[in-house]
């Protein structure tokens, strides 16, 4: 597999783009690309479901130099031979969301079929973005439509369970958001004083499982 495209991306970085679809062969593969550029010491990497944006310091490396590190460094990283870590962590979760009878009636479910849609799901990790211990889970049921919010929340509570088409996720801690809530958690999605501080790491699987 490799990148259909690798571009500057601003002043200090260069995105490798890789085909655009939610896999999670292509999502290993971005995140390996990422891993590798930090291990040889330009800059950060952020890896996504399908890109990479490699981060670098242009006085150090010149934007030249960078987008054909990138490129090679994009051509030679092999694709992952597993994308799973073997982990399975499960989210107790309470359905109780203000979204929650909104998104059942959109998606042509009742509130029933849409718990018991979403909580017997297993759901792939793959990628932290947004804020700590935020991870992005991605094999929501297709049945599911919750389009983004058109105006976001000023504040989404801490372990709310979220929705948007094809992608579930579990807010760490209060903030905005436009993701549609179904229900919460108490569980502690990023704890800086463990090791590893997020309970959910991209490769995990996620089960949500119902309680009363």
């Amino acid at each position: 597999m490799s990148p259909s495209r690798v571009v500057a991306f601003g002043e200090g970085a260069v995105l490798v783009e890789l085909e655009q679809r939610i896999d999670p062969a292509v999502a290993a593969l971005a995140a390996a690309i990422a891993d590798a550029w930090e291990a040889l010491g330009h800059g950060a990497a952020v890896p996504t479901y399908a890109a990479a944006v490699l981060r670098f310091d242009p006085l150090a490396l010149a934007p030249r130099d960078a987008e054909s590190a990138a490129r090679e460094l994009a051509a030679r990283t092999p694709a992952p031979a597993s994308t799973a870590t073997g982990r399975i962590v499960e989210i107790p979760t309470r359905y109780d969301g203000p979204d929650l009878a909104e998104t059942a009636a959109r998606s042509g479910l009742s509130v029933d079929e849409l718990v018991r849609t979403h909580s017997h799901g297993e759901y792939h990790a793959y990628f932290l973005g947004f804020m700590p211990g935020f991870a992005y889970l991605g094999g929501l049921d297709p049945r599911v439509r919750a389009p983004r919010l058109g105006a976001p929340r000023a504040r989404v509570p801490a372990g709310s369970v979220a929705v948007i088409d094809g992608q579930t996720a579990i807010y760490p801690f209060d903030s905005p958001g436009g993701w549609r809530l179904i229900g919460r958690t108490e569980a502690c999605l990023f704890d800086p004083g463990a090791d590893p501080p997020t309970l959910i790491r991209p490769g995990d699987t996620v089960r949500f499982r119902a309680i009363g």
